[in-house]
């Protein structure tokens, strides 16, 4: 599927809702930590959207990819901050909500690791470097691709020589 917009990406959606969760551990009022976590976390968990956001918008794959392994480490950093949290004794009380947090955020770096993955193995270089030629060849390149592979589906199946 095509995205013509980061706010639809499925990825994005996550790590909003990763961005939301922070702010509510945050902003609870029995919240424990030192102004500077709480604003590292923030900062942090806002980094993630922010790097796909712009990475997605500067059109070229190359960007992209840069951009999603800033995203990922941002996660990571959430992650970290999460982790570290849990060993706090002012945050007891939070335990089960920085479990769910760390678990999407261990999520949220998954899709982002299979996203760049997936544009590593691909031949488009991005929007940016897309005209009616290249949109051309890129699309008879995909219907031969479907041509060969019908074709390979009608021939009979051939089974090696069984060794006697």
């Amino acid at each position: 599927m095509t995205y013509s917009r980061f706010e639809d990406l499925p990825v994005w959606q996550e790590v909003i809702r990763l961005a939301d969760g922070v702010y509510n551990l945050t902003e609870h009022r029995e919240w424990k930590g030192s102004h500077s976590m709480r604003d590292q976390i923030e900062r942090a968990a806002l980094s993630v959207s922010n790097n796909i956001a712009e990475g997605f918008e500067r059109g070229t794959t190359k960007e992209l990819l840069m951009f999603l392994y800033i995203a990922r480490g941002s996660a990571g950093e959430v992650r970290y901050m999460l982790c570290f949290f849990e060993r706090r004794d002012g945050f007891a009380n939070f335990k089960s909500p920085i479990s769910n947090l760390k678990s999407l955020a261990e999520s949220c770096s998954r899709q982002l690791r299979g996203w760049a993955d997936h544009l590593q193995n691909s031949d488009i270089k991005g929007q940016r470097h897309l005209n009616e030629k290249s949109r051309k060849n890129y699309q008879a390149g995909k219907e031969a691709e479907s041509f060969q592979q019908t074709l390979q589906n009608a021939l009979p199946k051939i089974h090696p020589a069984r060794k006697r």
